[in-house]
């Protein structure tokens, strides 16, 4: 199987066997028959792509109520350090953080479950990413946690005099206020 686990349950690493040769190289990407054998029965509705400068980070970010989406995530160009929070409130891990470095080059993807906060951060001169999401995107449902929060103490592997933000993530709340309404 071309799955990894993670110390967090449910989230994934995947793994696609690359062929190459002398033209180059071929993956799948994805193929539902593949994850459907790991018990992973998503129906992505919607992908997005993004392009980003160094020091781009995006997040946390994560739908919620009906409107909650599992994601399958990967670098189509570039190198990007990818963080997943668990948010499940019945969850062993929750408020924990589990974060790789995705590339072209390492062909690792990583498939997050519902419930988890999602962010990350450009580590060289410009990346693309891409996701495949399971349900569509919703403003009303929209939340984050702060990138830089304390209690989950994450490592973004860049000097905070590095980072470039939205205006919107530099006003996303605490985890200790997004525990409390829950």
């Amino acid at each position: 199987m071309p799955f990894i686990e993670t110390p967090i349950k449910g989230l994934l690493i995947f793994q696609p066997k690359v062929f190459t040769d002398n033209r180059g190289s071929f993956f799948e990407s994805y193929n539902r028959k593949t994850f459907l054998k790991a018990d992973i029965d998503c129906n992505f509705v919607q992908d997005n792509q993004s392009k980003s400068s160094f020091g781009t980070l995006r997040g946390l970010h994560l739908q919620t109520n009906e409107m909650a989406q599992a994601k399958l995530v990967r670098a189509l160009s570039g190198n990007i350090l990818d963080v997943a929070v668990d948010l499940r409130p019945k969850s062993k891990t929750f408020g924990e953080y589990f974060s790789i470095e995705l590339s072209v080059e390492n062909g690792s993807q990583l498939f997050i479950p519902r419930g988890f906060a999602h962010g990350f951060v450009v580590l060289s001169s410009e990346a693309i990413f891409s996701y495949k999401c399971d349900n569509y995107y919703s403003p009303e449902n929209e939340d984050g946690i702060m990138y830089n929060d304390q209690s989950l103490n994450i490592d973004w592997k860049l000097p905070a005099a590095d980072l470039i933000f939205s205006d919107k993530d530099t006003k996303l709340k605490s985890f200790e206020i997004f525990k409390s309404k829950l």
